[in-house]
């Protein structure tokens, strides 16, 4: 079986690397805020580019809810995020006691600027663009809005490390931005991981004091705060990673390259990739009018997909319970929930293995 996603083939990569980083973090007997932490902030930022500066914390959620935090959005603050994002850019939201308010995507999956208007209100303090499946979001007229209007803009960039908007790479448009190092992503930990992003010195020291209990040095509490931090095994491991990211992301552009040129059938409807927007491919997602059918034709195949995700954010029950929303409130989210279909996008994957599906799909 072709798995749609196989972490293992990621290690054995660079197995030696990871295990001489690991091995490096035992034997130093600092495992929390220590060298690795601060030098993968450094080598991050510097990689994303001019002005970037880092917070790392536990996981993508968390950088979320610290940096929306540390910009000051509270209590009944609405922000507009997109309806097909995933629930944790909606729960970021919710946790900083803020209204998500949700908005329907173009043809790219991506934020749809061009109804962001008609959802702003007085209460509008921020827009949130998700830059979904690898691909940049076209920030121009996003920005402009924001600017116009005078919100503040935020990026959760989870899914879309080192892809780029006009040569600018995303997390570099807002106020603050947000990562996380899940150990699927593109730029992947071994287990939990996130960071924020600004080039705001003050949004990253308040994310820094609120991570670690509200301390601004040691044993002084300055903020109600939390215990979020970035451990060291995790950083160092995503130093080693980093260190290859022009050529995984390479690897996967590869594929979707083969995949867009020799899949043909009708049948299947392929993503588009605007212009002026880097795709960096963390999934492959096609469209299938029988989504169900289809899967399990693969599945015969010999080859795994996945859907991302079933069920829209505003119609999980807790988000129901919340804001009494229902089925039909953002038809476009609810058709591409019931036909998108992700394919094998993975660290590395032969030739025969690339063509087999091709194949597949072509034959269906």
């Amino acid at each position: 079986m072709i798995p749609v996603n196989e972490l293992a083939r990621g290690f054995k990569l660079y197995q030696k690397e990871y295990e001489d980083r690991a091995v490096e973090v035992l034997r130093s007997g600092w495992y929390v805020l220590g060298k690795q932490m601060t030098s993968f902030e450094d080598e991050f930022a510097a990689k994303l580019g001019e002005g970037a500066i880092c917070a790392g914390v536990d996981n993508g959620l968390d950088a979320i809810t610290l940096g929306l935090m540390a910009s000051g959005i509270g209590q009944g603050d609405e922000i507009i995020v997109q309806a097909n994002g995933y629930i944790a850019t909606m729960l970021g939201v919710m946790q900083c006691n803020a209204v998500p308010v949700f908005v329907e995507p173009d043809e790219y999956y991506q934020l749809d600027a061009a109804k962001i208007e008609e959802a702003i209100t007085p209460r509008t303090k921020a827009v949130l663009v998700t830059h979904l499946y690898g691909q940049a979001t076209r920030m121009d007229p996003i920005v402009k809005i924001c600017n116009d209007r005078g919100l503040m803009l935020f990026e959760d960039c989870a899914q879309s490390h080192f892809a780029a908007y006009k040569g600018v790479n995303t997390g570099l448009f807002g106020k603050a931005s947000f990562f996380s190092f899940y150990p699927t992503k593109n730029l992947g930990a071994f287990g939990d991981a996130g960071a924020v992003i600004s080039k705001d010195p003050e949004v990253i020291e308040k994310v820094k004091v609120l991570r670690n209990y509200g301390s601004d040095r040691r044993y002084h509490n300055i903020k109600i705060g939390f215990n979020m931090r970035l451990d060291e095994m995790q950083a160092g491991l995503l130093r080693v990673r980093l260190s290859h990211m022009d050529e995984l992301i390479a690897n996967r552009c590869h594929i979707a390259d083969r995949y867009l040129k020799e899949m043909h059938n009708p049948k299947i409807e392929l993503p588009l990739v605007a212009e002026g927007c880097d795709h960096t491919w963390y999934q492959f997602i096609v469209r299938a009018d029988d989504q169900e059918g289809f899967m399990a034709y693969m599945k015969e195949k010999d080859i795994a997909t996945d859907i991302s995700w079933r069920t829209p954010p505003y119609l999980q029950p807790c988000m129901q319970e919340e804001f009494g929303s229902g089925e039909g409130d953002h038809p476009i989210t609810e058709e591409l929930c019931a036909h998108i279909v992700t394919l094998p996008m993975m660290e590395y994957m032969d030739e025969d293995e690339i063509t087999r599906v091709i194949e597949a799909v072509n034959g269906y």
